[in-house]
């Protein structure tokens, strides 16, 4: 993984003292509120419902053992001894003190982590597939590009106070899409060309929130080099005509839908023809990123059976079969921590967990974890002859509920319970459903199945692309939750429907359920839900949940 140099480390270090210097001055209130705001968002710390909320970077998802035990310790000592993993592989403390803040960055500086541009009208946090570099099918490893990203983006002056958020996703396995690209400000897809030459495919335009959009295709091929010098047009344009007047009409997604995607791409390649040559990437710094994430040497193992130990453990054979997944290099496998559970909001670790799995980096991989973007932990370099030990040490925690990608894998964001912004409570909603389908044998015969729930039209839980969606909404001062079906991430990506008015909180386990049974009497031999919802449409799931 990429390691700070002197220079980054004097950058981050400098900043701490900076921000220390504006907290101060906030709370001795020689900067106003207005003043202060941009300051803290820069710094992602947000102001929620009860307490500050501060978001860590957590570049790409890749952290290392000694990284996850820091914010264990921050965790016990300045919040409330847990912490949560966010849809953007971010980790975020939920009630630390304002004037703690400071300190909190200092010790984060310490293990090369800040929490620099997780908030604010800047370019966030760049996210990728949680497997990056150990899964077959790679057209490329992706974090060297994620790397790249980062370092032009952080601190860019041109881009530090753009119309809106800006996101950019990285996508590098034709097969599937586990960063949710094509809903990105930018989608960088790694392809090869008809040459067999390495570079990008370009989207731009997509996102959630109170309009969800699928981004456009505006390049289908930009050699490698030119990666900064294309990003930095498709900034310009937007930075230039994005709207400023009106923060609901400033995403980059309205610009390209207004200037349509022709225009704008036309656009950016007339700004392209200005940036290219000036920023294209030197072949030396492109061997520098593919060098710091070179392949760990792994030992010559071959691939384990565990039949025997498949009898004698059921529970075993379940876990390896659902929270695992195939690694490219023969005797090893992908372990998934399975983070949500009845009575634990989804994503959240206590402090005794964060060291637990900091413990297991050590013990069962390279030291190395990644945060994923279904608010769940990969360890993605386990050797297969130390899983049976390895499943043993997680139940023990209760860390390997078997539903990685199933109905409970529920994506779902803090909502009412945190949020100043949320219109209803999201973790009561997921708890009640986790609940509700507590047995497993139930949520197989369902198969695989994405259910996502926002508290607000920010769309934070990402509910437009769950095959199942919850948005919480306000009703007249009371809570009551939209549902929408047929929603998807993936490549062939999806915004879901809306099935029709909404449902007050106690009546959503049971449509929930209804939904369900009308999917499992209309499916055809080993369909999937999306598969039976996009072959009969809504028409029936509608008749059924509102009869």
């Amino acid at each position: 993984m990429y390691s700070y140099t002197e220079f980054d480390q004097q950058l981050v270090d400098e900043r701490v003292a900076q921000f220390r210097d504006q907290t101060n001055r906030y709370l001795k209130g020689e900067l106003t509120e207005d003043e202060y705001r941009p300051l803290r968002l820069q710094n992602g710390l947000y102001v929620q419902r009860y307490a500050p909320m501060l978001r860590i970077a957590v570049p790409y998802g890749l952290m290392n053992s000694k990284q996850l035990r820091k914010i264990a310790d921050i965790s016990q000592q300045y919040d409330r001894g847990y912490a949560h993993v966010s849809t953007r592989q971010n980790i975020q403390l939920n009630w630390p003190a304002l004037e703690n803040v400071p300190d909190i960055l200092a010790e984060l500086a310490t293990v090369q982590m800040h929490a620099i541009q997780t908030s604010g009208n800047c370019i966030r946090n760049t996210t990728t597939d949680q497997y990056a570099g150990v899964i077959a099918g790679e057209i490329a490893d992706p974090r060297p590009t994620c790397e790249l990203i980062r370092q032009w983006s952080t601190f860019h002056p041109e881009f530090a106070f753009l119309p809106r958020k800006f996101k950019i996703a990285v996508s590098a396995v034709e097969e599937t899409d586990r960063a949710a690209t094509s809903f990105h400000d930018i989608g960088v897809y790694i392809v090869k060309n008809q040459t067999g030459e390495l570079g990008y495919k370009i989207k731009v335009g997509g996102g959630l929130g109170r309009t969800p959009v699928i981004g456009s295709v505006i390049r289908e091929f930009l050699p490698r080099d030119e990666l900064i010098a294309y990003l930095d047009a498709v900034l310009r344009v937007y930075n230039l005509h994005g709207r400023r007047d009106n923060k609901y009409k400033a995403r980059i997604k309205i610009l390209v839908k207004a200037m349509t995607p022709e225009v704008f791409a036309q656009k950016v390649e007339d700004e392209f023809a200005f940036t290219c040559d000036a920023l294209k990437v030197e072949p030396e710094l492109l061997a520098k990123m593919d060098q710091v994430f070179k392949p760990f040497v792994y030992d010559t193992l071959q691939d384990e059976t565990f039949d025997e130990l498949f009898v004698q453990y059921p529970k075993f054979k379940q876990w390896f079969n659902i929270n695992t997944h195939a690694h490219k290099v023969a005797g090893y496998r992908i372990v998934n921590i399975n983070l949500k559970r009845a009575g634990v909001a989804p994503g959240d670790m206590t402090t005794q967990e964060m060291q637990f799995i900091a413990d297991l980096a050590d013990e069962y991989t390279f030291g190395e974890l990644r945060t994923t973007h279904e608010q769940n932990i990969s360890l993605v370099d386990v050797q297969q002859r130390k899983l049976f030990e390895l499943w043993q040490k997680l139940e023990a925690q209760n860390l390997a509920r078997a539903h990685i990608g199933f109905l409970t894998d529920i994506i779902c964001c803090p909502g009412g319970d945190y949020c100043s912004l949320a219109n209803a409570k999201s973790l009561p909603i997921s708890e009640a459903i986790t609940r509700r389908f507590d047995d497993l044998d139930t949520i197989y015969n369902l198969g695989k199945l994405d259910l996502n729930i926002s508290g607000c039209m920010n769309a934070c839980g990402h509910h437009h692309v769950g095959n199942i969606g919850i948005l919480g909404v306000d009703k007249k001062g009371a809570e009551f939750y939209q549902i929408t079906l047929g929603g998807n991430s993936d490549h062939d990506a999806s915004i879901g429907d809306i099935l029709g008015p909404s449902f007050a909180a106690d009546a959503v386990p049971d449509v929930i359920e209804e939904i369900l049974n009308t999917y499992l009497d209309l499916r055809e031999q080993d369909e999937q839900f999306l598969q039976t919802y996009r072959r009969v449409g809504i028409k029936p799931f509608k008749e059924r949940a509102y009869a």
